[in-house]
């Protein structure tokens, strides 16, 4: 397996031009199905921590059914917490960029990091207090009570994403991913591929896409690409264990961080 560097110069080689023609060879249109903003049933092959996005979602039984679970990283966090202040201030303004200063701007409204973002569930376990405990890597967008993400509106079967202008990365690029190591997939096993393009499961596949809308995605997919890799690289060399710190800790770019997204540092106690 090549290392994370390695993949991440691949991706920084990746042709834009070339990713285009692959998209254009798969083809695709939303249908705004939703599928890939709602929580999912699983079938039985599925692998959970694969990747990011839906399953199969079945619509005669929702009760196994498993919450919406996309990579979100904290520059992206901060980006929608600005779109959600811009959007209750009314004056009509997208998010656009934020850096880890703007945190200060929202941390006294009555948005917080959790509106957004949630722990990535895997590898947190149940105390015996019945709350999450342990460390996992980093954060999934936040879901509703239903196991949808938090920005999903549906209308009359048509889905719709509230912070469409300011989604991030893995839904911009959605349902394609680069056949990288280090880069995250879509739930479930690619079902069409095109050069470095991979493609999974969505019923907008094999539809006609224009060359200027492929040109769109091919370049987020490639900017997708490389960010995931600095930022599982740059997680990798900030990660220190977090033993003797109770309740959640989650491993992000930025070092460790509580389920709010505050820094831990300093903040250690002894596990009981």
């Amino acid at each position: 397996m090549e290392s994370l560097e390695a993949e991440l110069d691949r991706a920084r080689d990746l042709t834009v031009a070339d990713l285009v023609d692959a998209i254009e060879s798969i083809g695709f249109e939303c249908t705004r199905c939703g599928a890939c903003c709602k929580g999912y049933t699983p079938k039985a092959d599925d692998d959970v921590a694969d990747g990011d996005g839906a399953g199969v979602e079945t619509e005669d039984d929702r009760s196994h059914a498993e919450p919406h679970t996309a990579t979100v990283f904290p520059d992206e966090v901060r980006e929608l917490l600005a779109t959600l202040e811009s959007n209750a201030a009314g004056d009509g303004s997208a998010g656009g960029e934020a850096g880890e200063d703007d945190a200060d701007d929202v941390s006294g409204s009555e948005y917080d990091w959790r509106d957004v973002a949630r722990p990535m569930p895997y590898g947190l376990e149940e105390s015996a207090e019945g709350e999450p405990a342990g460390e996992t890597f980093e954060w999934a967008l936040q879901t509703d009570a239903c196991g949808n993400c938090t920005f999903y509106r549906e209308t009359d079967g048509r889905g719709a994403c509230t912070v469409h202008e300011d989604r991030p990365l893995v839904c911009r690029t959605y349902p394609f991913s680069v056949a990288l190591g280090g880069t995250s997939q879509p739930m479930g096993e690619a079902v069409d591929e095109a050069g470095m393009v991979r493609a999974h499961e969505c019923e907008g596949l094999g539809r006609d896409i224009s060359r200027s809308e492929a040109e769109d995605l091919a370049e987020a997919l490639k900017r997708r690409a490389v960010r995931e890799l600095e930022e599982a690289i740059e997680v990798r060399d900030a990660y220190r264990p977090s033993g003797d710190i109770d309740g959640v800790v989650v491993h992000d770019s930025e070092g460790q961080k509580r389920p709010d997204g505050t820094p831990i540092d300093g903040d250690r106690t002894e596990r009981s």
